[in-house]
């Protein structure tokens, strides 16, 4: 099934096409709207359609320039646009963004029935292009490539000097000058071993990687992928090396099994010094190779001065894990720790101990990371009782070891001064006073919270476990609610009062989250 996004400044063309295509019976489903081009340019980063239709002619931000937004952010996306000027020049401008379809108004339902199967048909064509394992393979086998991976494998690992990369990189048309540089790292998993999901799944990256420019990306091993990332500024470069990684989570989670997990090192002015990007992502990713969720971690985010909450620990790999994971892994660490324990009886008690102890050893130093004292925030774990009890039998020793794990978390989470929790909570506070402006959107929270759109949508959805765009909605939604139930305003007055342009928009969204209708909440 493929998502649809609507654009255009007459409510009139959105509610019809919202109401008139049989969502529930197609190939189609129906992602969202927008009456404006920048209002939909920040809705569409966070929702990711597969599909969009828009206007030329609109306020702030014109169909093209929108599509051509688009089409940098989110180069799978099929574009439809709608225009009532039956002129070359758009059409012409269209062809040449990557514009798929040109439909003028008036137009009827089959016209854009139309539109819509080609736009699949063509996304169905990209997924089969993706999965030509047969092309793949050659490519991979092909002396050229070859030789390119280990001239970008020596440039990363800083075995040749810059003057040496810069002649060699030339050979293969890469132009490693700029003026700023950054290094990702990725690792992509599956629980299945099986070597044709796995090359179709680099197929997927390295095709999306092909169609950015100032980015060089190469496997550097079977599952690890590298992208060199290059700008003339630190904003455009940082805004550009999130949305390349949430662009290959979103298609990799979308269309393959596997999972991935990339670290952004931090940013460089040399040519010598990529190899030191490189270093730090990699570093970040052997500390969350044990988790099989997709993560985007920026080691900006990560390494701070006196009042780091996340202090690397390269020696102790239970400290590094602690930093990183939440409850829901705790059963993995634990599954770990009781393999250890083999199968003799007779021995179980010894071992546990000294398993125990390790485990009290690295949970003192998560606690004493983040500024606070083991004697006084878990005092128990601490005495001889507490090891004995703890050891009686395994079933006790898998108990008390996930309740101290659990402990440890609950006190990083609240005492983690970081930069994502303060960006979280202020990022709240703006959507709790702003959501009633129908402008909101996620660039202007982003831009109150002094972080790049990309950036910020990357760790407001891994932080809140949903998207920007959810999240406002619900925030509205609860809104609603209230007034629905405690005042006589009318449906339409309420849907203009928590920032809505559409009251027909508004009822098809309220009923989509609640499951009724706005009238039907109200006489329940």
């Amino acid at each position: 099934m493929y998502s649809v996004f609507i654009v255009d400044d007459e409510i009139i063309v959105r509610e019809g096409l919202r109401s008139k295509i049989d969502w529930e019976h197609s190939q189609f489903s129906f992602a969202g709207e927008a009456g404006d081009g920048e209002i939909a340019l920040s809705m569409i980063q966070d929702i990711k359609p597969d599909i969009l239709i828009t206007d030329i002619k609109m306020p702030f931000m014109d169909g093209l320039e929108l599509a051509q937004a688009v089409k940098k952010m989110q180069p799978w996306i099929r574009i439809i646009i709608l225009s009532g000027h039956d002129e070359f020049d758009y059409a012409k401008r269209a062809i040449s963004i990557g514009v798929e379809d040109y439909i003028l108004k008036p137009f009827t339902l089959e016209e854009m029935i139309v539109c819509l199967n080609k736009a699949a048909a063509e996304l169905d064509k990209q997924k089969q292009q993706f999965t030509d394992i047969a092309r793949m393979k050659s490519e991979l086998e092909s002396s050229y490539m070859l030789s390119r991976e280990k001239l970008l494998s020596d440039i990363v690992l800083g075995i040749i000097d810059s003057s040496t990369a810069i002649q060699k990189a030339d050979a293969f048309n890469i132009n490693l000058v700029a003026h700023y540089y950054i290094v990702s790292v990725s690792i992509i998993n599956s629980k299945h071993n099986d070597i044709n999901e796995l090359i179709a799944a680099k197929s997927h990256v390295i095709s999306l990687v092909n169609n950015e420019t100032d980015v060089i990306g190469f496997f550097l091993s079977p599952d690890t992928f590298v992208s060199i990332l290059k700008s003339s500024t630190k904003e455009i470069l940082e805004d550009r090396v999130f949305n390349l990684a949430d662009t290959i989570q979103h298609e990799l989670l979308k269309n393959t099994n596997y999972s991935i997990i990339t670290a952004i090192g931090p940013i460089i002015d040399h040519i010598s010094q990529i190899s030191n990007s490189f270093k730090e992502a990699s570093t970040i990713l052997k500390q969350c190779h044990f988790t099989d969720k997709s993560k985007i971690i920026f080691s900006n985010d990560i390494k701070k001065s006196n009042d780091s909450s996340i202090i690397l620990q390269e020696n102790d790999p239970l400290v590094d894990r602690l930093n990183y994971a939440d409850e829901s892994e705790l059963d993995q660490i634990i599954k770990e720790y009781i393999s250890l324990l083999g199968e003799n009886p007779d021995h179980f008690s010894i071992i546990a101990s000294y398993l125990l102890v390790d485990v009290i050893m690295a949970v003192s130093k998560v606690i004493e990371e983040l500024g606070g004292n083991i004697k006084e925030v878990m005092p128990e774990i601490l005495t001889h009782t507490f090891v004995d009890n703890a050891v009686q039998n395994q079933d006790t020793f898998i108990s008390e070891i996930k309740r101290v794990l659990s402990a440890v978390l609950k006190y990083r989470n609240e005492h983690i001064q970081g930069r994502y929790a303060d960006i979280i909570l202020r990022a709240k506070k703006y959507i709790e006073k702003n959501f009633a402006n129908p402008d909101i959107c996620l660039h202007s929270t982003a831009e109150a919270v002094n972080f790049s759109p990309n950036h910020f949508s990357t760790i407001f959805s891994q932080e809140c476990g949903t998207t920007f765009i959810e999240y406002l909605t619900s925030v509205r939604i609860a809104q609603a609610k209230k007034l629905l139930k405690n005042t006589d305003m009318k449906s339409a007055d309420i849907a203009y009062e928590i920032g809505f342009n559409d009251p027909h928009y508004f009822s098809f969204i309220f009923k989509k989250v609640t499951g009724v209708s706005p009238r039907d909440y109200r006489n329940t």
